[in-house]
């Protein structure tokens, strides 16, 4: 790579929210990204499934050559919009580690777009040549196995992407982080480091996962039924200390809910997740066995409604039921904006008379992410010149920018960026450009992709709060003059039979309207006519639901 040539780096998603991560690094015409993932919908997003970046721009740079995209792990945060890249980047190769690979396969084939790809397995402490980009890759500890970051090699230096990490030294799988590699990346001159910000208002160090262990086997040894463990499905390691756990008290271990099965399955087979045969049961037959002798795994510790922990609170799950005795385990913090489907799940659960164990009662889950003084390690070990705080709410990103500033970083050296902002950088260093591309939200809803946008969330915001009411008036035609008394039809708003006094109203104003505006065209009739209604409802009873107004002639 000549020094002439333009070093660009675009977030598309992660910078200013937690999730849908996704970074693309430029050079001229060529490029790459890391990570492509998902963020879940915030309570206001009403019938929203997921939320995607927007990659748009990288679909119409024509001119853009990608030539594939890296992935630092496999969790949904990372990967989960991966089956919606690939389909409309089609060719672009993809690059993991062998656990993070096998989840990126699982993903393809639900979607029927495992031949539209090649996923290409490495091992942490690989380097890759991806094209025209030669990238170091480096092991980092996390929540999931098989956790990298990147070091790309620039004409004007190296750029250091932490992927999301923390500084464990006593690792559940006895893998720790490569330091030696991240020195080495200061000595031969790290231009940028970006970082990951998720606790950057955390102080100290995050505990270990092994720390873990001791509530969980004073929790096997206590409970009397049936235990039940809710956690991440992509979380591995998690469902490694379950199984464990279920060997160690003799209890066997059923897996519930779709992705966790097909991780757990896929695990085994590449040998990653060690559990024996005669561990497992199928979760049909769980229900014979004593309930001192069951443990079982399962989906939801975010309150997902079509989760199996949410199914289980409401008593909608074909197979299970919770039951006065069983402890019930939700071994995973709560992602931002999901508190309340968290709490309301809980307390649900509660009610059916079952134990329920969460962080911070007893600590069954510690985070995955590096606190404070990991974060000041990481930029000391690394020695950038340059600093770019991300994976990280705005609040989160300020943090770190504080971190960094207290680490000997320059203030005018570090960008807090939110998505689609992009820096350049060139032989006198990096700066931010002032450019923006498009870096928002696509909705995912049902099936459909992108085909609902903030008006149509403002809409269903409104029906939820107010509800909507529709008036039918049949006038004849030519002359204008209502025929009949209209039709009122509302859902949501008041109920008809007790609202006597409203619905004359309503039939009031719309024998006026119909009269004061015989003159007009249909569709004038109409919209004075939902006009008319709004303020009336307004005045009477100081909402406004959704009005719509149909005027028939005949």
């Amino acid at each position: 790579m000549a020094t002439k040539q333009k070093l660009r780096i675009v977030p598309l998603g992660g910078l200013g929210e937690v999730g849908k991560n996704m970074m693309v690094v430029e050079m001229d015409n060529d490029a790459i990204i890391i990570d492509t993932g998902v963020m879940f919908p915030a309570n206001d997003m009403l019938g929203v499934d997921l939320i995607i970046p927007d990659f748009r721009y990288l679909v119409e740079r024509k001119d853009l050559k990608i030539h594939g995209i890296l992935y630092t792990h496999g969790h949904e945060d990372h990967t989960g919009a991966a089956p919606y890249v690939v389909d409309k980047l089609r060719g672009v190769p993809l690059y993991a580690t062998p656990l993070t690979a096998a989840l990126l396969e699982v993903k393809l084939r639900d979607a029927h777009l495992l031949n539209e790809t090649t996923i290409n397995v490495f091992k942490p402490g690989d380097t890759l040549k991806v094209g025209p980009f030669k990238v170091e890759s480096f092991h980092m500890t996390h929540s999931i196995p098989d956790c990298v970051g990147f070091g790309i090699n620039t004409p004007y230096g190296m750029i250091v992407h932490s992927g999301d990490y923390k500084f464990d030294n006593t690792p559940i799988n006895g893998l720790k982080p490569d330091y030696a590699k991240l020195g080495e990346f200061a000595k031969r001159g790290v231009l940028l480091l970006m970082g990951d910000s998720t606790n950057a208002e955390r102080p100290g160090w995050t505990p270990s996962e092994s720390n873990v262990v001791e509530a969980f086997d004073k929790i096997f040894r206590e409970a009397k039924g049936r235990i039940m463990v809710a956690t991440f499905a992509s979380h591995l390691s998690r469902i490694q200390l379950i199984a464990d756990m279920a060997k160690k008290y003799k209890r066997k271990l059923a897996i519930a809910g779709h992705s966790m099965t097909e991780n757990v399955k896929m695990a085994r087979k590449i040998g990653i997740l060690k559990v024996q045969d005669e561990t497992i049961v199928e979760l049909g037959r769980s229900n014979q066995l004593p309930a001192n002798q069951i443990v079982l795994a399962l989906t939801g510790s975010q309150g997902e409604p079509s989760a199996v922990l949410s199914r289980l609170a409401s008593g909608q799950h074909r197979q299970l039921d919770v039951m006065p005795g069983d402890t019930i385990v939700v071994s995973a913090h709560t992602i931002p904006g999901n508190e309340e489907m968290v709490g309301r799940t809980i307390n649900a659960l509660f009610r059916r008379g079952a134990e329920v164990i969460y962080d911070p009662i007893e600590a069954v889950h510690v985070s995955g992410h590096a606190s404070q003084e990991e974060m000041k390690l990481l930029i000391n070990l690394t020695n950038p010149r340059f600093f770019m705080p991300v994976h990280g709410e705005l609040r989160m990103l300020r943090s770190h920018e504080r971190l960094a500033r207290q680490s000997g970083i320059p203030g005018e050296n570090i960008f807090v960026l939110e998505n689609g902002m992009v820096l350049e950088a060139d032989r006198h260093g990096v700066y931010a450009t002032g450019e923006r591309v498009p870096g928002g939200y696509v909705f995912v809803d049902g099936s459909g992709v992108g085909d609902i946008g903030r008006t149509v969330i403002k809409d269903r915001e409104t029906l939820a709060r107010d509800g909507f009411m529709m008036v039918i008036a049949n006038v004849q035609e030519g002359s204008g003059r209502l025929m009949n008394d209209p039709e009122i039809v509302t859902r949501g708003f008041v109920y008809l039979r007790d609202a006597d006094e409203l619905i004359d109203a309503i039939k009031r104003t719309t024998y006026e309207t119909m009269e004061s505006s015989k003159q007009l065209r249909n569709a004038q009739r109409r919209e004075r006519l939902q006009e008319a209604i709004n303020r009336l409802l307004f005045n009477e009873t100081k909402r406004r639901p959704m009005i719509f107004a149909v005027v028939n002639e005949v």
